[in-house]
């Protein structure tokens, strides 16, 4: 990291900051090894542990900052950071208290869940994991982190990297998707995004990689509970996307809720110190969950003192909000159940990040008013949103063409997320203004202008239950539920759908139900908007259905019935005009999905990179095979398959070619594929390169993903794509948890989506 070899001192307490006028005085400052080692001799063992605690902005937030509680705890040096407090001017008056009130006049940290862009609000990381482009996720981090750290942030709480193959829980629509190779690439471009290898500028902030680890895998899909699997799978499924985080330079990372092994991620050290720090080398600092210290008491792994000793002793540095480490520690290290050596690390680590941000040279860099007012939701960050969002759309049928619409005639947009504004932005979206988000009627009202007439009904609300829709409907993220009966919100619906040359209906979930403590049994769209879609489906008008969902859901009937489907997630906070952007045609959908769609909730977990069973399933054409591994009641295949994902043209794949049939460890081989555009329009294709190990000292998945390029393509033009295969493409951890390829026959598919045949075959030789 760069470091600024000067540092501002005003009215010098240790290193204190006063802001007397003319009395500025300018010293070297010291290499951060020497600078931390002589502040961590100055501090009690109090002051110590203090920096160690996060507590939430509580009172502070409502009130006078300097009346509050917390900023007691901050004069007396027992707070290191807060989170979720939002606002140059606030953040200001807090750490004015920490560097002018406290003794040692250390800074503090400040963080928020700045999980997918600021006051610009991208897609949800499942809907942008669908762009399958790198550039475009690394821009949203950056940006995400330029308006951030503009209001006075300097830590945010992402990128969650959660490999999850169960749709039933709610976060995965904060997560990449099933994939750990793609989840890698994604997790770099993510902490690159934020931290542009530079946490001394300002507009960067420390990013910090979630939740380690195992937490996508929980039983019943149900959140925060147990999570049980082989070490092999954790290191060949689960840990990448982490470790590719770590290589990046990532400064924090957050243990998990769920147990591993037994033991809560908090508390394990074999996770958090032997993996983390031992084998992959992590130097950053580890910071819990909320309130994931004391959540290890309802584990069954004893009294508060004991847990917050056992993730002190595992490797865990920050305290987030539970106080444990505040109120415990002093005791425990009395007791000899920690030493002060690993007070003093935690502590040492804590301050090395403040160190990296230049708080200690000037606490007050994130906190520059002018940037507040010119550097948040501007013109030109809402325009790359905007941008940004159509690439994230994945369109998963469209009958006879009938997208793109023409922007003539009249246009019916009906359903309960048509005029829905404040859920655009999707879950996990703390900082954006919701109010100032586009709505997908207001979006299509924008793109068609005055060439169409556009009617609007809502047609249903969420749900017929309104206790449902009020648990759906959390954080301000109401749906304005209407009062009137479900027949007369139809025949309102009808009436318009009756004048209209075509339907825009827009249903699914509402960004609330899917997230934290969002985990459903039923992935099917509420029977409230079902009943309504096949009331619009029954009076003959061509029917778009704008699919609104934090995850996959179970589409088998829409899949049958309706002649187009155009999957928008949450798109953010520009999703109106970025859908209107794909349904009129001025942007082609080129999104691929990152997570497969079931056709049956009973099929879950479904992905595509699945092991053989010694009986496999020897047809393809879903009929049922007795003492194979198969449903009776169900196909086996998904309905849509891992990167599967329809454009407005066609791409023809011909030419599949590779250099050589044979290959040792030190060479490369390179696959090579024309790909044409067939089609009427111009287009991006997402070519997906997967490898297949056919025989293996351990049972090998089916197909893995290994490689893709997005590709831009005119009507017409055909490109050779090419891709190169090297020792480490073939790697994986055997029953030693040891990283190697072996010996033998591979097959490589180069194709659309995961379900591509078109293949070629080489041998790897010693």
């Amino acid at each position: 990291m760069k470091v600024k070899l000067i540092i501002m001192l005003i009215g010098f307490s240790f290193f204190g900051y006063s802001q007397k006028k003319n009395s500025k005085k300018t010293i070297a400052i010291k290499p951060r090894t020497e600078f931390v080692s002589d502040l961590l001799s100055k501090m009690t063992i109090e002051e110590k542990i203090g920096q160690l605690n996060l507590p939430t902005s509580g009172d502070i937030t409502t009130g006078a900052p300097s009346n509050s509680n917390v900023a007691k705890n901050i004069e007396e040096g027992k707070v290191g950071g807060l989170f979720n407090i939002k606002s140059v001017q606030k953040i200001r008056e807090v750490q004015k208290i920490a560097v002018e009130k406290s003794r040692l006049k250390i800074p503090l940290l400040f963080g928020m869940d700045v999980i997918h862009g600021y006051e610009t609000t991208f897609p949800i990381p499942l809907g942008l994991s669908c762009t399958w482009d790198m550039k475009l996720i690394e821009r949203t981090a950056q940006i995400a982190a330029q308006e951030a750290s503009a209001d006075g942030i300097n830590w945010t709480f992402s990128p969650m990297v959660d490999i999850s193959r169960d749709p039933r829980w709610g976060r995965v629509s904060e997560g990449s998707g099933e994939d750990p190779f793609l989840g890698s690439q994604i997790a770099k471009a993510m902490v690159n995004g934020y931290q542009q290898n530079d946490l001394a500028k300002n507009n960067t902030i420390l990013a910090c990689v979630k939740h380690f680890a195992l937490y996508g895998a929980p039983e019943a899909g149900r959140d925060y509970n147990t999570v049980d699997m082989s070490r092999i799978r954790m290191y060949n499924d689960y840990f990448p996307p982490f470790k590719a985080a770590i290589d990046a330079g990532v400064g924090s990372i957050m243990a998990a809720f769920n147990e591993v092994d037994g033991i809560p991620a908090t508390g394990n050290k074999w996770l958090m110190t032997d993996v983390l720090r031992q084998q992959w080398g992590f130097t950053g600092f580890a910071v819990t969950d909320y309130t994931g210290i004391n959540e290890m008491v309802d584990h069954g792994m004893g009294d508060l003192q004991t847990v917050s000793a056992l993730a002190m002793n595992a490797g865990i540095e920050m305290d987030m909000v539970g106080e444990g480490f505040l109120t415990t520690l002093k005791k425990s290290l009395d007791e000899g159940k920690i030493t002060k050596a690993q007070i003093d690390n935690a502590t040492r680590l804590i301050l090395n990040a403040k160190y990296d941000l230049g708080l200690f040279e000037d606490p007050y860099k994130y906190c520059d008013e002018k940037r507040a007012t010119t550097e948040i939701f501007t013109a030109k960050n809402r325009a790359e949103a905007r941008a940004i969002s159509a690439q994230s759309l994945v369109l998963l049928k469209n009958n006879n063409q009938l997208l793109p619409l023409k922007k003539s005639g009249t246009i019916a947009v009906i359903g309960p997320l048509a005029d829905a504004k404040e859920n655009m932005a999707g879950t996990w979206s703390v900082a954006t203004n919701m109010e100032k988000s586009i709505s997908l009627i207001a979006g299509i009202k924008e793109v068609v202008g005055k060439n169409s007439n556009v009617l609007y009904a809502k047609g249903s609300n969420l749900d017929y239950d309104p206790a449902f829709e009020e648990k759906a409907t959390m954080f301000g993220k109401t749906l304005h539920r209407d009062s009137r009966t479900s027949a007369e919100l139809l025949a309102e619906a009808l009436k318009i759908a009756y004048q209209a040359d075509v339907i825009v209906a827009a249903l699914g979930e509402s960004a609330e139900m899917s997230g934290e403590s969002s985990s459903r049994t039923n992935l099917e769209i509420p029977q409230a908007q079902k009943d309504l879609l096949q009331a619009l489906l029954k009076t003959g008008k061509p029917v778009v259905l704008v699919l609104f969902t934090g995850r996959p859901l179970v589409l088998v009937q829409e899949n049958e019935s309706v002649p187009v489907i155009l999957n928008a997630w949450f798109a953010g906070s520009e999703a109106g005009t970025a859908i209107a952007d794909v349904l009129f045609g001025k942007v082609n959908p080129s999104g691929k999905l990152t997570a497969t769609f079931p056709r049956s909730v009973g099929q879950v977990p479904i992905y595509y990179n699945h092991k053989n069973t010694g009986r496999p399933l020897a047809n393809t054409e879903g009929k049922f095979e007795k003492f194979r591994s198969n449903y009776i009641d169900e196909r086996n295949e998904p309905l849509y398959p891992f990167g599967f994902g329809l454009s407005y043209t066609s791409f023809d794949y011909s030419n599949l070619k590779i250099s050589t049939n044979k290959m040792n460890s030190r060479e490369k081989l390179t696959v090579s594929v024309d790909v044409t555009n067939s089609g009427n329009y111009d287009g991006k294709e997402v070519v997906q390169l997967y490898i297949r190990d056919l025989v293996g000292s351990v049972t090998r998945p089916v197909k893995e993903l290994k490689g893709f390029q997005k590709i831009d393509l005119k009507k017409g033009q055909m490109q050779t794509v090419n891709f190169e295969i090297s020792l480490e493409d073939l790697k994986f951890y055997n029953s030693d948890l040891k990283f190697t390829a072996e010996p033998g026959r591979f097959e490589i598919f180069v194709g659309t989506n995961s379900n591509t045949e078109n293949k070629v075959s080489f041998e790897l030789i010693e």
